[in-house]
C-alpha cells in the first residue's frame, strides 16, 4: 500500500512537472515498501541514486521554465533545489559510512520535500507558467 497517492492538490497543472512528481512520490512509497517489510537497507543505495538521477532531470526542467519566462522567484526557488541536492549528496554519503536510521531520516525529508516544497513553493509558479502557455 502506497504511503502517499497522487491527487489533484499535488499538481501544478502542468503535465510534464506532474508526471516528473509522480515519479518522486513512487521513490518514496518504494522507500516505504521496503521499510515495512524491513528491506530498507536493500534498496536504499538504488533510491539514493535515482533521487539523484530525479533532481538532475526534474530541476532542470523547472530552471529551464525559470529563466525561458525570466520566473520572478527563481533565486528563491533554485536555492531550495540546490539544498535538496545538498541534502542527497549528505545522505550518499551517510549510507556510504553506514549510517544507521537513514531511511526514516530520508523518509522525513522526501515527506517534507512534498508538503513544503511541492505544495507551496512549486505551486507558486504554477499560474505564472500557464500565463506563459505551458500546460
Amino acid at each position: 500500500m502506497s504511503l502517499i497517492d497522487w491527487k489533484d492538490d499535488l499538481s501544478v497543472q502542468i503535465v510534464e512537472i506532474d508526471n516528473q512528481h509522480k515519479k518522486l512520490l513512487n521513490l518514496i512509497n518504494e522507500l516505504h515498501d521496503a521499510m515495512k517489510t524491513g528491506k530498507a537497507k536493500d534498496v536504499l543505495e538504488s533510491i539514493i541514486q535515482k533521487l539523484i538521477s530525479y533532481t538532475k532531470s526534474h530541476f532542470a526542467t523547472e530552471e529551464k521554465y525559470f529563466k525561458q519566462f525570466n520566473y520572478p522567484l527563481t533565486n528563491e526557488h533554485i536555492k531550495e533545489h540546490n539544498d535538496f541536492v545538498n541534502n542527497v549528496s549528505d545522505f550518499q554519503e551517510k549510507f556510504k559510512a553506514g549510517k544507521l536510521g537513514l531511511s526514516i531520516e530520508i523518509m522525513k525529508f522526501l515527506t517534507t520535500w512534498i508538503s513544503k516544497h511541492i505544495q507551496e513553493t512549486d505551486k507558486a509558479y504554477s499560474e505564472f507558467f500557464i500565463e506563459n502557455g505551458v500546460k
